[in-house]
């Protein structure tokens, strides 16, 4: 390769012809030199300056990859306790701004022909981001409570539940039993246990009920515990996040427990999911008045899988009937899962 600067060769005597060789030699190899630095680049790799592939590169912001996509960090928090064999999710990766609602107009436009006041919120666990819909009271839990009542018992017992509480446990989340989540109400102190295990948690709009007999209700007065879609994130994140009140084992248990409720209560959260997808939720259902015309229905849970990591808190009053408000929320869960994919 010509470097535009070859100069004319002149007939001199000995000493000068060494003399010359002398610099020629030196001059070459100063050539040699920049020409391999030129193409190895400072670091030895083969230079990309001015390539296609290396000005991508090069203009790419960090973080993401060269489709677009977000790329991942690896997981920088470790779990406490035995460590957990439930698959892993991404939950250290970096936030996403401008990421479109989940919960935007096609949610919007459904609910404002439905019956009820329906309160909603979104956490995709991939990019901290949440979205929240509806507004409002702090509305009646149901048999949602149960959770809250599981995880005060565990972060009670850190040597392990008794054979009892496992069993009452089990029927409480997997079956929703009323006698087994009054047993374990009782069991941790009742609105108190619970009050100080929120107040651990994070939780800041959740009060629980004062009676479990509640004068002019024939239900377990638990279920008038009031929250918000809010907290109800907060409270799975507990489940499903390391670094909380609950050991990994923990954890593990009581998402094992959600994963694996009885079929005809799977609804909601798991709505439009397909299967192969793990899905942990725990729904209720309570009539609030004696004609039953009144029904809160709730569902929360975790789905993950198919692309998708997110926890989502539903509650619904007001409906007409059980079904109705079972329809209603199983339609806003699968309008969910279609929009984060």
């Amino acid at each position: 390769m010509a470097d535009g600067s070859t100069r004319r060769r002149r007939v001199r005597g000995p000493a000068f012809t060494v003399v010359s060789t002398v610099v020629a030699v030196i001059a070459l190899a100063a050539a040699l030199g920049i020409l391999y630095f030129a193409f190895r680049g400072p670091s030895g790799g083969a230079a990309r300056a001015g390539t296609a592939a290396g000005s991508a590169a090069a203009a790419r912001p960090s973080g993401q990859s060269s489709a677009g996509t977000l790329a991942t960090a690896p997981a920088t928090v470790a779990a406490s306790g035995p460590a957990s064999t439930h698959p892993a999710s991404p939950h250290e990766t970096a936030k996403v701004t401008g990421q479109a609602s989940p919960l935007g107009p096609a949610v919007q436009s459904y609910l404002a022909d439905r019956d009820g006041a329906v309160r909603v919120a979104v956490y995709d666990l991939a990019t901290g981001q949440e979205w929240s819909l509806g507004d409002g009271a702090a509305q009646a839990e149901a048999s949602i409570v149960k959770v809250d009542v599981l995880e005060t018992l565990l972060s009670q017992r850190p040597d392990g539940l008794t054979a009892s509480d496992q069993a009452l446990a089990q029927e409480m989340i997997e079956d929703s039993d009323n006698d087994a989540a009054t047993s374990l109400w009782d069991e941790v102190g009742g609105a108190t246990g619970i009050g100080d295990y929120n107040t651990q948690a994070g939780l800041t709009q959740t009060t629980p009920s004062p009676c479990v007999e509640c004068a002019g209700f024939a239900w377990p007065g638990w279920g008038l515990t009031t929250t918000t879609p809010a907290d109800q994130i907060v409270l799975l994140r507990r489940l499903v996040e390391p670094g909380g009140p609950l050991t990994s084992a923990e954890r593990q248990y009581g998402l094992s427990l959600m994963e694996n409720v009885t079929a005809d209560q799977a609804w909601g959260v798991s709505g439009g999911v397909p299967a192969g997808v793990t899905v942990a939720l725990k729904n209720g259902w309570l009539p609030l008045n004696a004609a039953d015309t009144d029904w809160q229905i709730n569902s929360i849970g975790w789905v993950s899988g198919g692309g998708r990591d997110y926890l989502l808190a539903m509650l619904s009053t007001g409906n007409p009937d059980e079904q109705y408000g079972i329809d209603t929320l199983n339609a806003v869960g699968s309008m969910v899962w279609s929009a984060l994919g």
